[in-house]
């Protein structure tokens, strides 16, 4: 059994989040060791180069006496059901007073709550689209000529950005399920959670476990902004104060969608404001359009001019691998929404194109399941899709799940998929690679995937040779 030392801080994980938690204990002063249970963890050999004195251990946890340990650190991949983590979750220490098992984003908060001048923090979760209201929102502000930091779950880790936007006025992060479930208490200025669906089941063991883990972030929340179409969202405290937004028209002082105007199309509305033509936005489909009032819904709590998140929605053209517009060829649309990883996901996809088609949607759908239900995609497929094009390793599972619906074809990778698809597309269609499935059966990363279908559409379709930025 080897010990961890008295007043030392172990961090398990030895991922981009580990290794942030590892700069932020350095620059504090904190002694602290390493763990990772992979007997050969990516990044060991940088990572001791880089802290020749920290010791790291990998294996199992259950090898480590932490009888002693000031806390330990979970880097967001790590089960805290771990073998060796028993009976930490409900531990606190004993001269601190905290939590002794803990994630990166309680050390953030921590470390805010320790500042004169700490800055104001906005949170966004969700199965799916916090990538896109994250970004969205923290272009909104730095538009209205705020100093904003934006990160954690999406690109820089939230530790990472104390030090390197010391100054910032507001802090944006996208977090996950994973995140939160080790976020004793958030106390974020303005927190939105999106959307719930079936996702993670693996590690939260249930959609009701999953809520939980999401809902963390509530916790001392000074507003909220939740989906009034879906009540899995809503925070479980009545009195937590709430914007809803829907892609219905808005009742009351709701964030929503009026129903078209002859001539104009619908429009962003706040009540019964009308704030923006949605055919001025660049992201198209309803589901970017609840995605634009759940940041406007944000952004006017926190404060900013509506001109100035206007002026940003008018121009934002979306994120790589989410709904992303590849090619408009001959009438024909070829979207790549790669990152859609869940049924939920793509539900939205469908949902969101679907009604703005003239024709019909061809849909690249399949990979690993994870073990989702894909039967709820068969009602709108039914309604939007001219035929699903199936593959990878749970291909034949999501096709048996709708093929009551609609036309399904199978195939053995994507590339197929895309031949066939290039063969019965028609002028009006939009061909969507929205796969509701993880990639790792035939993609190292959803990445791969999404840029494998950028560059056969622009070969095969545009008859361009170069890949285009992402």
């Amino acid at each position: 059994m080897i010990e961890v030392p008295e007043d030392t801080t172990l961090v398990v994980g030895l991922g981009v989040s580990g290794t942030a938690i590892a700069r932020y204990l350095t620059r504090l002063g904190r002694p602290f060791m390493m763990a990772d249970t992979r007997s050969v963890p990516p990044g060991l050999a940088a990572f001791q180069k880089a802290y020749p004195q920290v010791t790291v251990h990998y294996g199992p946890l259950t090898e480590l006496d932490l009888c002693k340990a000031r806390e330990v650190v979970l880097s967001p991949g790590v089960d805290p059901r771990t073998p060796g983590l028993e009976g930490l979750a409900e531990s606190l220490n004993p001269v601190t007073g905290e939590p002794r098992l803990v994630g990166e984003i309680a050390l953030f908060r921590h470390a805010l709550n320790k500042r004169t001048n700490p800055g104001r923090v906005a949170a966004i979760t969700g199965s799916n689209a916090k990538s896109t209201v994250t970004t969205l929102l923290g272009d909104m502000a730095r538009n209205a000529g705020i100093e904003v930091a934006v990160g954690g779950n999406l690109g820089t880790p939230a530790l990472d950005l104390l030090h390197e936007y010391s100054q910032s006025a507001l802090f944006v992060l996208e977090l996950s399920s994973f995140q939160l479930e080790m976020t004793p208490r958030l106390e974020a200025d303005s927190v939105a959670f999106l959307n719930l669906s079936e996702d993670h089941l693996d590690r939260h063991g249930s959609l009701d476990a999953y809520r939980r883990a999401k809902s963390s972030i509530f916790r001392g929340a000074g507003h909220a902004v939740v989906n009034a179409e879906d009540p899995l969202t809503w925070p479980d405290d009545p009195a937590l104060s709430a914007d809803e937004f829907t892609t219905q028209p808005p009742l009351g002082r709701q964030w929503g969608i009026s129903e078209p105007v002859s001539g104009e199309g619908a429009w962003l509305m706040h009540g019964d404001e009308a704030l923006l033509a949605c055919s001025r936005m660049k992201l198209k489909g309803r589901h970017h359009q609840a995605n634009a009032l759940a940041a406007l819904a944000m952004g006017h709590q926190l404060g900013l001019p509506m001109k100035a998140m206007l002026e940003v929605l008018e121009r934002f053209e979306g994120l790589p691998h989410r709904c992303e517009v590849i090619a408009e060829v001959d009438g024909v649309s070829w979207i790549n929404d790669s990152k859609g990883t869940n049924v939920g996901a793509t539900l939205a996809a469908i949902n969101g194109l679907g009604p703005t088609l003239t024709g019909k949607l061809i849909l690249l759908a399949g990979g690993q399941g994870k073990g989702a239900d894909f039967s709820p995609l068969g009602e709108p497929l039914s309604r939007y899709a001219r035929r699903v094009l199936t593959f990878g390793i749970d291909g034949p599972r999501l096709a048996d799940a709708v093929r009551k619906r609609v036309s399904v074809s199978e195939f053995a990778d994507m590339n197929e998929a895309l031949e066939q698809a290039r063969r019965i597309v028609e002028p009006g269609d939009c061909v969507l690679l929205s796969p509701a499935c993880a990639s790792l059966d035939q993609f190292p990363s959803y990445i791969a995937r999404g840029e494998t279908f950028r560059r056969w559409v622009l070969a095969q379709v545009s008859g361009q040779i170069e890949e285009s930025n992402s």
